[in-house]
């Protein structure tokens, strides 16, 4: 489904408008459950196999699920600190660049193991019809990536989310945990324009390979672009529906 630029810039702005008029107890409520949501899809996609009310517990209340492997206990946690990682360095208004990106891959891989450094052997994505370069040239393709991260586009901010998500788990720059990575570097991006940041269902993950790798083969964006925009604009439809419910209430 094609999206309109437009309608999605304007509720965007209508909710920066407003934002602020939303009670502290609902922005909490909404967060805390994004948290959850976003850390149990986004490592369920890579085949963490925590439940959505496990990854509650673990998160919540710091109890540890039993019978599950330490790897995943960990991805569970190390997703969570990646992605309060992320809402700082915006606040404190860090560009997204190699630096970051290797901080937010340490961060994830944290007891599993070194993180944060490229890796120096050929990968294949199990089913894909894309393979990732080898370690000389991916290396040099994401070296381009940051560069291009830095350069004037004429991408909006959901093409560019879109774009550096997309661009980063083509290259595969490191050995695991390139899609956990990728979907906080495009939370970041979307963060950064004022957009709000969203998670992929892992009952979604087909249409979302697919349309990632209508970018690797194809070269073709725009499958992704409009899978995002759906997403970010149901997002923006929770928010808004908030605030307009607080203003009759008021």
């Amino acid at each position: 489904m094609d999206y309109n630029p437009l309608s999605l810039q304007s509720k965007k702005e209508f909710y920066q408008r407003h934002k602020n008029t939303l009670s502290d107890f609902v922005v909490r409520n909404y967060e805390q459950a994004f948290e959850i949501e976003y850390t149990h899809n986004s490592t369920a996609i890579e085949g963490n196999t925590l439940s959505l009310i496990e990854t509650k517990v673990l998160l919540e209340d710091n109890i540890s699920i039993g019978g599950k492997e330490l790897r995943e206990i960990y991805e569970i946690i190390n997703h969570n600190k990646a992605y309060r990682y992320i809402k700082g360095c915006i606040r404190e208004r860090k560009p997204l660049d190699e630096h970051r990106v290797k901080d937010i891959h340490a961060i994830l891989m944290e007891n599993i193991m070194i993180g944060g450094i490229y890796r120096n052997v050929d990968v294949y994505i199990s089913g894909a019809r894309h393979t990732p370069p080898p370690p000389n040239e991916a290396y040099n393709k994401i070296k381009n990536f940051y560069i291009d991260l830095t350069c004037e586009t004429e991408m909006n901010g959901i093409e560019l989310a879109a774009w550096s998500h997309a661009e980063f788990v083509k290259i595969h720059p490191f050995v695991d945990g390139n899609g956990r990575t990728s979907r906080l570097i495009m939370n970041y991006q979307l963060m950064v324009d004022g957009f709000l940041p969203i998670s992929i269902a892992k009952e979604s993950r087909l249409e979302y390979f697919n349309a990632l790798e209508s970018y690797a083969v194809d070269a073709d964006l725009k499958p992704f672009v409009d899978f995002i925009a759906v997403l970010e604009e149901k997002k923006l439809d929770l928010y808004i529906r908030a605030i307009e419910q607080q203003q009759k209430d008021t």
